[in-house]
Parts: C-alpha cells; structure tokens; sequence
C-alpha cells in the first residue's frame, strides 16, 4: 500500500464484531482502511467498503509488512480469541514502526501484557457496561462519554432546580467542579453560553468534568 502525503491510513487487523465496526466507521469517515482476517468470508464482506483487504492467518511481522501494515498511521487490532497471537501481532506492529497500535482486550491481565509491548488497550465490553450503568444510575443523563479513566462528558436535561436560573447563578463550576461545553434547546445548540442565560425546562446541558466530580454532580441533581 502506498502512502497518501494527505490521508491517514488505518489498519484493522481481526474482523470480529469490533474490527469490522472500527474498518466500517472509518472508511464510512473517508479514511483509507486495510484490514486483515483469517476467514475469507469476513475479507469478502469488508471488500465492500476497502480495496486493501487479505486473507491470512499468518501475521509474522514479514508478511504483515507485506501486506503494508508499516505504512499504516494507526493500527487496530480486534483478536481476543487467542492471546498469544493477539500480543504477537501487537509487537510485530509496533516493530514495523507503526506509530499508534491500539489492541482490544477482555481482561486486565492481557491488558497488562500488551500496555507493556507498547500497545494502547480498549475494553469494549467492559466499557459499555460502564456507560450503560451510568445512565441507568442517573436518570437525567441522556448520553455518557468517558475520554478517559479521570475525564467524562456528559448530556443531561438541565436539572428542575435551575429552569428559570441565570447560568452564572447556577455555580456549577464553582461547586462541582464541571464545565458547561454547550447547550442543546430544540432544534439549537451553542457552545458560547452567557452568564445570564435563563434555563429553560427543554435545555439540555453537556458537561465536561472530572469523573469523580461528574459522579457528584449526577448524583447530586437526583436529590
């Protein structure tokens, strides 16, 4: 495969339900995608959206720079299934050079070995179960982002005890420690909120804020 001066390419390396949901998305974004399965069936379906699609399951670092993989910006690997080749062709990427290899896992311990080669981990299961308990936790919460362990976004439909109050009064920030990043009423959203915007009953806040702070704040407006 041959690098565009201005197109990140991306690489998805197992098309199980993960892998082929990350190569569709991207390639649906425009992204240049090469992906990578032992099943012939699975390559067949992501040659629908992707020219750069191999049958093989020998992932040696050889024939995966055969196949172009050191060309790729970011590497995506979605086998669980067998740890040993999981690692395996998470260190044969990162040898390859390929700046960015992010690996899925389903447990801390495979987690562990591959943060430890150098790979960035991505728990798919466990963090939907997070975002799901989340909402469920929070009644008001309409949709829940963690962008990392300490950082959440959060939209919520304003809390009854602020319709009618100025932003500036509210103290949200001052007392929970969270930011308003935007606000959605109706069919508007702005990301420049004023001090003396009034909320109204159908606003619906999106906050930025600590993990721990979010956590009060959620909790806090239930009472």
């Amino acid at each position: 495969m041959k690098r565009k001066k201005t197109e990140k390419i991306f690489g998805v390396i197992g098309l199980g339900r993960f892998g082929m949901a990350v190569a569709k998305e991207l390639a649906a974004a425009g992204s240049e995608v090469l992906v990578i399965d032992r099943l012939e069936q699975r390559v067949r379906s992501a040659r629908e959206f992707t020219e750069n699609a191999y049958v093989t399951d020998d992932l040696s670092k050889e024939n995966l720079e055969q196949m172009g993989v050191g060309a790729c910006d970011t590497v995506i690997i979605g086998i669980t299934s067998k740890l040993d080749m999981s690692l395996l062709t998470a260190l044969n990427a990162v040898n390859l050079g390929v700046p960015r290899v992010i690996a899925k896992s389903t447990s801390p311990e495979h987690g562990e070995l591959l943060e430890k080669i150098g790979a960035e981990v991505v728990y798919p299961e466990r963090d939907m179960g997070l975002q799901l308990a989340k909402r469920l936790c929070a009644k008001s919460v309409m949709e829940y982002i963690s962008l990392s362990n300490d950082v959440d976004i959060t939209e919520l439909r304003v809390p009854e005890r602020y319709v009618g109050q100025e932003v500036r009064s509210c103290g949200i920030r001052r007392d929970y420690g969270v930011n308003i990043i935007a606000l959605r009423s109706g069919e508007t959203t702005v990301t420049s909120i004023q001090p003396d915007y009034r909320f109204s009953p159908e606003d619906v806040l999106v906050l930025i804020g600590g993990s721990a702070d979010m956590q009060r704040f959620t909790k806090a407006m239930q009472k």
